[in-house]
């Protein structure tokens, strides 16, 4: 497919360019309860390719782009019309000028694997086990008569990518992973439902099963809860994927593309935090989940946040031109360790522990965190109980003083960190208390 590619791209006249060519490969199960209602093995083999386009305006160069999605089925002679057709389109885009990145060499093959499944399946009817293999663990805990799964998808795939540009970028590597989705439903009480996504680059069906457990168990609490907490200001402790999202905020801002317009002021060597920290110091690292990124940078592990320090600008190729840095790449994985204090200590005062939103949101330009509560626990110092309704509103600039995370870990694909954080004093908004 490359070769036709890179014909046609000569026929139109595009001389820069990247090509990211994929290769997809799974095998995809569907459940309605615990009965398999669909098996569906897929390969699909694409490419996307950008063309750019450099010219000038005024005094200043620039680099527009543009970018179209090519099937292996297409011909030479359509494939060229469709790059014509970027190509003129990428001179109406206004770039700064920018060179593409240059100088990933072909890593050997013992690098070349991705950080995936412990040995990427080598057939289809072996990524036919592993979705079987992983469906087993979901349903070893859906064992009860009032709380169930009903229903599910397993996808096991594996990804075969080669990236190449016109200066000279040529890599290419495999990944495996494994991800779904599952609803549990709860009909004692209220008929209510908790939808979950998962994502695994190891063969981690423990944490899979744990993930299922837990959903069940939440499930339940829903269908008890029929009432929002009594509004005011509580100590809010968030669990699961919502400790991820808050990282995200410091991630976002440390990168190039919020940094080089001003959106964000973070620099090296800066305390993300402020100065008023009564809680724990951030530490943090950007994980790499694939060899290479989309541009072909290579990935590793860098450490982005040290006891509040930040230690990286991170981002991709064009804005670190233009900041005259190393571009790392985009992450969209990270690792953090686990906090100082154990779930039990951190419960021991009053708290409102929120395990499920509606949306939870977290902006990374104001720092400003909200959402519509599904599911939380209030604890009043004397009884714990499940509360559904009202929102929580904060800002993590005033939060950030005052985090505190735990020492039990939590496990996901793009994600490595305690299992839950408290956040201190948040407004929540809710019930009239009586």
């Amino acid at each position: 497919m490359t070769e036709k590619i890179l014909s046609a791209l000569k026929a139109c006249g595009a001389q820069i360019y990247q090509i990211t060519e994929t290769k997809e490969e799974s095998a995809e199960l569907f459940f309605i309860r615990r009965s398999l209602d669909m098996k569906r093995l897929k390969e699909v083999h694409q490419a996307s390719v950008t063309v750019y386009r450099q010219f000038g305006e005024g005094e200043g160069r620039m680099l527009g782009s543009a970018t179209v999605q090519l099937q292996d089925s297409f011909t030479v002679k359509q494939m060229e019309e469709m790059l014509r057709d970027a190509l003129y389109a990428a001179g109406f885009v206004k770039n700064k000028y920018y060179e593409l990145y240059q100088g990933a060499q072909e890593a050997p093959d013992a690098e070349k694997k991705a950080k995936g499944l412990q040995e990427n399946p080598p057939s289809e009817q072996s990524l036919s086990e592993l979705a079987q293999c992983y469906a087993r663990a979901m349903f070893a805990e859906d064992t009860q008569e009032d709380v169930f799964l009903n229903s599910a998808e397993i996808f096991a795939g594996r990804t075969t990518c080669r990236i190449l540009n016109s200066r000279g970028v040529d890599v290419s590597y495999v990944k495996s992973r494994v991800n779904g989705e599952f609803v549990a439903q709860c009909t004692a009480g209220q008929d209510v439902e908790t939808y979950q996504h998962f994502a695994y680059e190891d063969m981690n069906t423990q944490a899979l099963q744990k993930k299922v457990r837990e959903t069940l168990e939440m499930t339940r609490a829903r269908a008890c809860a029929v009432s929002a907490p009594p509004a005011g200001e509580y100590r809010v402790i968030l669990s699961g994927s919502y400790v991820k999202q808050i990282f995200n905020y410091y991630i976002n801002r440390s990168a190039s593309g919020m940094i080089y317009p001003k959106y964000s002021t973070f620099q090296t060597g800066c305390d993300v935090q402020g100065e008023e920290v009564q809680g724990e110091r951030i530490n943090l690292t950007l994980k790499a989940t694939v060899p290479y990124s989309g541009e072909g940078i290579p990935m590793k592990d860098r450490e982005l946040i040290r006891d509040g320090k930040l230690q990286l600008i991170h981002g991709g190729n064009r804005f670190a031109y233009y900041l005259s840095l190393e571009p790392t790449g985009e992450y969209r994985g990270c690792r953090a360790p686990e906090g100082s204090v154990s779930l039990e200590e951190m419960k021991r005062d009053p708290y409102l522990e929120v395990v499920n939103f509606s949306d939870f949101q977290m902006d990374s330009y104001s720092g400003h965190f909200g959402g519509e509560i599904r599911l939380a626990f209030l604890y009043d110092g004397e009884r714990k109980i499940p509360v559904t309704g009202g929102s929580i509103n904060g800002t993590i600039l005033e939060a950030q003083k005052h985090l505190m995370f735990s020492r039990e870990m939590q496990t996901e694909e793009d994600f490595e960190g305690p299992a839950a954080v408290c956040l201190g004093t948040v407004k929540v908004a809710g019930s009239e208390a009586v």
